[in-house]
């Protein structure tokens, strides 16, 4: 029963940092990685004035009334 607590502690120590690492890896390459691809795949072909023009057009801008 000596040095019990300091032996179990090491071990669930080891075991803690190991399933952290294992879903910062998964959430990286499973969530993060996806969204930039997607972020970069939209702002590729993004036009802002024809958004813009789009929600004028709309009557959402309270700014820029629709004509």
């Amino acid at each position: 029963m000596r040095h019990l607590l300091a032996r179990r502690m090491k071990f669930h120590l080891l075991g803690a940092f190991l399933v952290s690492m294992g879903c910062v890896t998964v959430y990286k390459f499973g969530v993060a990685e996806p969204r930039k691809q997607a972020y970069a795949q939209f702002y590729k072909n993004y036009d802002p004035m024809k958004d813009f023009e789009a929600m004028k057009a709309a009557g959402v801008l309270e700014c820029a009334p629709p004509k």
